[in-house]
């Protein structure tokens, strides 16, 4: 009798795709009791020495099998043991609802000569295949366990994964219900029915947002003054830019104005002309894909992936969460633009990349040596797909065709001039080949003015030459690809989780989203558009920051340098226990000092609340006592009776108070 092998992959998907691979096509599927999702895969299959000819079960998990949580007594929630939290134990159990799947393995394995495990080799993967692997020896502790790809890190990145997960519990529950048992009591937008949450990657995402709110808040408008020197020529109208760009002093503009007019001659200084090119874009990642499709599609990221993640399931694209910016050299891609060839709208482009225009992708510097770049894996007839599912799809496309296409081609020219003691120039563009812009439409390349004939040392009379002024512009508020990059600079969250936590941050009404275009001034946050903080999230960060704190939570570095410390554990060059203890004592003392000066924290929230309760009071009608209707606004009225409005809103004791307030 053959003997029976074990494979389990980390997703179903996966496991389907792989046995039909090693089978040929000769598979049996039989359903998982208790999930709908995971099917068990049997087929023969002949394995190198010393396996030989085995009886395959092919299945899957559907992620992490095990959650970690605290024992029964540490769960109810009180002020006086949040602290107890750092050093409390904790439970790794099997999922409540991975239980049906680690019961499936353990029942296979009780059977099985060997286990395969064929979860991603990164570190979560190295994780989820160590939960397989306790789940299997469950089943039979005399299994023969081994790696389909073979990871020579995988029990430094298990251990890395496994502290992270114990420090975000710790971290999360501790300043989570610290926050929540302090703040909920104040009313208002932290009211008592809200979960107040905290995350390491929560807390800084939330600060990215509101640091740009408060830079655009309080920002002070420059006033500044330029040159600017216009020619005709040949018909053609020159302008030429101020080299020194714009000055902030409008008297020392004046005097070099008048010494450019004094010259009256301008000379030709310099002439350049050579080629330029718009490079290509790299093979699409996660993280380029979530702002990209933000950007271009009209949808939060969190929307784009998850689009993605069932075009994935349906064989139509590529696994999409990847760092991986650069194809394997072995890999055909000339068969997948043939596959593509079919359609109406770029069928014919993808033809002509076959027909001699294919050019091997560029390499970026990302490889997570687990997935390659997104792209498409087979054909989808256009009424296959609709609305958001037919966008990102066509994206995903037309970003691959682009990556296969040559660099867009053109000529740039620049003249630069001599005006009294200034130096002045004028550039030009012609874009000469198009190339991969004709199939790739979310890059802009365009030909700009052409410049008439200029020859270096000529002298010519400018034919006007004005003083412009004007005024520096505050930024725009954050918007969803902004904070990706910010993210993924930082180290904040990984290319898999980048979405789920600015949706946390939304969810939790920290930030509120606007779409782009908007005139709301009072704007709203993170969104496709620009916005602002929710009252929640900024009163959070103005509290932590007004603490006074070495490192406050709204900022990225606590969590960047937990990464640092995890890359160190994978290296061999730290231990998990020296990380953990390393970044609870950083937090410890980050909470202590927020116990000590909790009044602070409280102090954010309530100007934050009682904004919120009094804002709801504007006048209706005329006079000096006038009623005042529930309705939000950005400020307090300039009123001399404020004592009294606090108490009555204190009490809210009639949706209308008498108030006398001056227009």
């Amino acid at each position: 009798m053959a003997p029976k092998i074990l494979c389990v992959a980390e997703k179903p998907s996966i496991a389907k795709s792989v046995a039909q691979h090693l089978s040929g096509g000769h598979v049996h599927t039989h359903n998982v009791t208790g999930n709908q999702y995971v099917k068990n895969y049997e087929f023969d299959f002949t394995f190198n020495p010393p396996w030989g000819n085995c009886s395959v079960t092919m299945t899957s998990v559907l992620g992490h099998l095990t959650a970690t949580e605290f024992p029964v007594e540490y769960k109810k929630w009180q002020i006086s043991t949040c602290q107890h939290l750092f050093e409390a134990p904790v439970i790794t159990r099997v999922d409540k609802d991975k239980e049906s799947i680690a019961r499936n393995i353990t029942q296979q394995a009780r059977y099985s000569k060997a286990l395969f495990i064929w979860t991603d080799c990164d570190r979560e993967g190295e994780h989820i295949g160590s939960e397989v692997r306790k789940a299997a020896l469950d089943g039979n502790p005399r299994l023969d366990v081994k790696r389909a790809v073979f990871s020579n890190t995988e029990r430094a990145q298990v251990s890395a994964v496994a502290a992270r997960i114990e420090l975000d519990l710790r971290l999360g529950a501790i300043f989570t219900r610290f926050q929540t048992l302090t703040l909920q009591t104040l009313g208002g937008d932290l009211a008592t029915d809200r979960i107040i949450s905290y995350g390491s990657c929560q807390f800084p995402t939330l600060g990215f947002v509101v640091d740009r709110y408060f830079r655009v808040k309080n920002f002070v408008p420059e006033q500044f003054w330029s040159i600017k020197v216009m020619h005709r020529r040949e018909d053609i109208d020159v302008t030429f830019l101020w080299r020194r760009h714009r000055l902030f002093d409008r008297m020392s503009v004046v005097i070099l104005f008048e010494r450019c007019i004094g010259a009256r001659l301008a000379k030709v200084t310099k002439l350049q002309k050579k080629p330029t090119s718009k490079w290509r874009p790299l093979p699409l990642t996660t993280v380029e894909l979530q702002k990209l499709g933000s950007r271009f599609l009209r949808m939060d990221s969190q929307r784009v992936m998850k689009i993605a993640e069932s075009l994935y399931n349906k064989g139509w694209i590529s696994y999409p969460r990847t760092e991986t910016d650069q194809f394997d050299r072995g890999m055909n891609l000339r068969a997948i633009v043939e596959k593509q060839t079919q359609d109406n709208a770029w069928g014919p482009y993808a033809r002509e990349l076959l027909n001699g225009a294919f050019r091997q992708p560029r390499g970026g510097r990302s490889n997570d040596q687990a997935h390659p770049p997104i792209h498409p894996v087979n054909y989808v007839a256009p009424d296959t797909l609709e609305g958001d599912d037919r966008s990102v799809y066509e994206f995903v496309v037309r970003r691959f065709l682009a990556c296969c296409s040559d660099d867009a081609k053109g000529e740039s020219t620049t003249v630069e001039i001599e005006y009294g003691s200034e130096t002045f120039f004028a550039s030009g563009l012609l874009v000469l080949q198009k190339n991969y812009l004709l199939i790739y439409p979310y890059d802009r390349w365009e030909s700009s003015q052409q410049l008439p004939r200029f020859t270096v040392g000529e002298s010519f009379e400018p034919a006007e030459a004005n003083i412009t002024d004007g005024e520096t512009s505050a930024p725009g508020y954050l918007t969803e690809p902004e904070l990706i990059s910010l993210m993924d600079a930082n180290g904040i969250g990984t290319d898999a989780t980048m979405a789920e936590h600015i949706a946390k941050i939304k969810e939790r009404e920290y930030v509120m989203t606007q779409s782009s275009g908007s005139n709301n001034a009072r704007g709203e946050a993170a969104g496709r558009g620009g916005g602002r903080g929710g009252r929640g999230g900024v009163a959070l960060i103005e509290g932590y920051d007004s603490i006074g704190l070495e490192t406050s939570l709204g900022k990225p570095f606590l969590r960047k340098e937990m990464e640092i410390k995890m890359k160190e554990i994978c290296a061999g060059t730290k231990s998990r226990n020296d990380f953990v203890q390393e970044t609870l004592e950083q937090y410890r003392h980050v909470f202590v000092r927020t116990q000590q000066q909790v009044e602070l924290l409280k102090a954010s929230g309530s100007n934050t609340v009682l904004g919120a309760a009094f804002s709801v009071l504007v006048m209706i009608g005329n006079g000096n006592h006038v009623r005042m209707k529930e309705q939000r606004m950005a400020s307090w009225p300039d009123c001399g009776n404020v004592p009294k409005c606090l108490a009555a809103v204190a009490g809210l004791p009639h949706p209308f108070f008498e108030c006398r307030s001056r227009e």
